[in-house]
């Protein structure tokens, strides 16, 4: 018998300024979706704070602490452990980031998250991709986590694919244009569409390898799961995967771009995920951009105190996004409703 497939996480947060109503509409919008989180949070008492306002929900939450953690520190393993023990039968796994210069120090690396793992009273803990190490160290940092006990790393696919495409963008473009200036107004970006195109359509095939290479081996992978593409400034890729990307000229009969991944890209992902690492797989929905008002509906209610509606709706906007897009992930995955035998969707 197949092994079920996991229950995809999504975001809950307020984003928005405000009172304790913006948390009662997550709390309704998630459980009307059967969502299970994946939290934020700087403190344990934070983290308390924020698990009482979740819905039930068969999948435990996990949660991502403050970027700038480093697990090489005996202070930082110190405080991941108070969330790994305050909170065990509570969490299912605590997410911290890589830091810049770790791809020097691999053994070390691995041996701090070994020992994080053998020290947790339940969660698993995640180290993500998220510095722009070069894909071929984090899949030796990967590797050096197989079969350890509650450790693992999380492939942020977003992180993965915006540092792969921009190297492959500044390779490709001629030197009088640099990668890092290019915007989806560039006034040369008609000179070189093709070649942003093809850099971007490049992360997927580097993608699918690291997951297969850290899956194979026996690692257990948590997926942050969103889409993006190189020409956006600032924060590029923490997108749903039904965007396309406007530009100022026309290609291939359009002005937009492809993101990343797409719909079709996302299924591969999900293939070659659970082909790689079986039950070793969790997933969340990481998607932050995205704005726009949606009427509250049979929310109203929460908000009659509120003279100006502005932030409930966009919030309400926002929850209704992700909700399509944790859909939209659901249904990708082998063997759900919305596959087709063939696996195409």
């Amino acid at each position: 018998m197949p092994e079920p497939m996991p229950d995809v996480r999504a975001l809950f947060q307020t984003r928005y300024a405000g009172d304790d109503a913006l948390w009662e509409l997550a709390r309704l919008r998630f459980a009307e979706a059967g969502m299970p989180a994946e939290l934020y949070a700087e403190t344990p008492d934070q983290l308390e704070r924020i698990l009482v306002r979740l819905p039930e929900h068969r999948t435990l939450p996990t949660v991502h602490l403050d970027r700038s953690l480093d697990v090489l520190m005996s202070v930082t393993r110190e405080r991941i452990a108070q969330y790994t023990d305050r909170f065990a039968g509570r969490l299912a796994g605590v997410v911290v980031h890589d830091q810049v210069g770790m791809d020097r120090r691999i053994p070390d690396v691995v041996a701090a998250m070994r020992e994080l793992g053998r020290r947790s009273a339940g969660p698993h803990i995640y180290l993500e991709y998220a510095a722009g190490m070069e894909l071929e160290d984090f899949a030796k940092l990967g590797e050096g986590l197989a079969d350890a006990e509650r450790a693992g790393v999380c492939i942020d696919i977003g992180h993965v694919g915006i540092r792969h495409s921009r190297t492959a963008l500044a390779r490709g473009l001629p030197p009088a244009i640099e990668a890092r200036a290019l915007t989806p107004r560039h006034p040369r970006l008609a000179d070189v569409v093709a070649e942003v195109d093809r850099a971007s359509r490049s992360a997927l095939p580097a993608l699918l390898e690291l997951i297969q290479r850290i899956g194979s081996a026996g690692t257990r992978v948590h997926f942050h799961l969103h889409d993006g593409h190189p020409l956006i400034p600032g924060l590029a890729d923490h997108f749903g995967f039904l965007t396309r990307v406007p530009i100022a000229v026309e290609y291939d009969g359009r002005r937009s771009l492809d993101q990343l991944y797409g719909p079709d890209g996302l299924r591969s992902i999900l293939r070659t995920a659970v082909d790689s690492c079986g039950s070793r797989l969790s997933l969340t929905l990481e998607v932050h951009q995205c704005e726009g008002r949606l009427p509250l509906g049979d929310a109203a209610g929460l908000f009659r105190h509120w003279p100006d509606r502005t932030n409930a709706e966009r919030l309400n906007y926002w929850l209704s996004h992700i909700a399509q897009n944790q859909l939209l992930v659901t249904r990708a995955l082998p063997g759900s409703p919305g596959e087709t035998a063939d696996g195409t969707g």
